[in-house]
């Protein structure tokens, strides 16, 4: 058995790709739309396992846009979503530009955690060690919860 990928539905494709993409910086992978069954499909990845994505090798953020209007609620009933970064400051300080709510700041340099357009918890985690404490994240108070 291996883990193939995490699949959120989207209400704004435009929108969620700003987000993970733009923000965020996944990559797309690959695209299906289906119109028999009316929706499409937007595999994203992490940039250094974009590759391994498209030869089916890593797991992979599967959104899905139903073409038919649908309200999707309690998005974080699933959990949250995971990815490991290289520079908890940087990629939350990356994020706060784009106009993204940093709902549980870095403050420990290790953890923190964002949610997407959708509602979706996003946990962000320091690759190896806790980054030491750095301002303005250490005093930083929880904006919301996550």
């Amino acid at each position: 058995m291996r883990y193939l990928h995490t699949m959120v539905r989207v209400r704004d494709i435009d929108e969620s790709l700003r987000f993970y993409c733009d923000a965020f910086g996944l990559e797309e992978a690959r695209r299906i739309d289906n119109e028999k069954g009316r929706f499409t499909l937007i595999f994203l990845a992490a940039p250094g396992d974009l590759d391994a994505v498209r030869k089916g090798q890593a797991p992979a953020l599967e959104l899905t846009y139903n073409w038919d209007p649908e309200e999707y609620t309690g998005g974080r009933n699933f959990g949250h979503l995971a990815y490991e970064v290289e520079d908890i400051y940087a990629t939350c300080e990356k994020l706060q530009k784009a106009g993204v709510t940093i709902n549980r700041p870095p403050r420990d340099g290790h953890m923190a955690f964002v949610r997407s357009p959708d509602n979706i918890s996003i946990e962000l985690l320091q690759k190896g060690e806790a980054l030491a404490p750095r301002e303005p994240w250490a005093s930083m108070e929880n904006t919301g919860s996550w």
